[in-house]
């Protein structure tokens, strides 16, 4: 069910993006290569499995979760973060996981995978990090086009992006329903941002890496959380950093948990119908792999 939108008062990444800017950003192609994975077919609908991209919206409208829009203040700025926030349906207090959104912003796709995590017993929190970015201070909702959410995405700073984030948990872990542990949780960007959040948030409990990229040597050193990568194997611009990543992590003592699964493409979990089936079997591994990881480590 849908509430009225809320004005809630949290307290308050140095970390180094491997993207460089808009124009050096890897991710900025990505919406070309969803749509080359997307048949004319939906899906096939899996209670046991997220959303993907083309049955979302329709998911969503269903639910029976809890869900809302909040308005999460920054410390010392006017703009405040627009946030979707959903609750489990579970007796006592839950960990809070920070779903970071794909470089296409706060979209229905990724607000049906928090949905999902929420059905697994967790408090799923998508910050929209493009927040005041958009026309009129808006945010995704306010862009024109997916290139346009695109660009404001590339366009943050690293020091936005971790202060956005370091608001938002703030936030979270102080709701009343939340028992203080905490998890990221992202896909391609977002995948790349949970990886290097998890460098510079020593009180993170878990981060997941859906085909998502890892931090540098030096910041790797700082990690304190698990983690949990997971990636398409004809995805070679990503999966090839993952045997380098592994031997870093371990040589830091770090625990670091990859899966590549073959034929699967890069974004296999919003495009589940892509790669003549390879997408929905990588999801239906990854899936459970997931929800394993959360709640062996953040009590999900």
């Amino acid at each position: 069910m849908r509430a009225p939108m809320m004005f809630l008062v949290p307290a308050a990444l140095l970390f180094s993006f491997n993207l460089a800017n808009a124009q050096t950003d890897p991710h900025a192609q990505h919406a070309a290569v969803y749509s080359s994975q997307m048949t004319a077919s939906s899906a096939q609908t899996d209670a046991d499995l997220p959303p993907s991209e083309d049955n979302a919206k329709a998911v969503l409208e269903k639910s029976p979760r809890h869900g809302e829009y909040v308005q999460v203040k920054q410390p010392g700025r006017d703009v405040p973060i627009r946030t979707w926030v959903v609750y489990p349906e579970r007796k006592g207090k839950a960990p809070v996981v920070i779903v970071i959104h794909e470089i296409f912003g706060l979209s229905d796709w990724i607000r049906g995978v928090a949905d999902d995590l929420a059905k697994r017993g967790v408090i799923a929190v998508v910050p929209d990090l493009i927040s005041g970015k958009g026309p009129g201070g808006g945010g995704t909702e306010a862009a024109g086009s997916r290139d346009d959410v695109v660009k404001l995405v590339t366009a943050l700073s690293k020091d936005e992006v971790r202060a956005r984030l370091d608001a938002v948990r703030d936030y979270a872990i102080t709701l009343p329903a939340a028992n203080g542990r905490s998890a990221t949780f992202g896909f391609c960007w977002g995948g790349s941002t949970s990886f290097q959040y998890a460098a510079t948030q020593p009180a993170l409990n878990a981060a997941v890496v859906f085909y998502g990229t890892a931090p540098d040597a030096a910041a790797m050193a700082n990690i304190k959380a698990p983690v949990l990568g997971l990636y398409g194997g004809d995805d070679a611009r990503v999966t090839s950093t993952v045997e380098p990543t592994k031997a870093g992590m371990q040589k830091l003592g770090k625990v670091y948990e990859p899966h590549i699964f073959e034929g699967a493409g890069h974004g296999f979990v919003r495009a589940q119908s892509g790669r003549e089936g390879a997408n929905l079997k990588a999801t239906k591994e990854a899936w459970p792999l997931t929800i394993a990881f959360l709640r062996k480590h953040a009590g999900a």
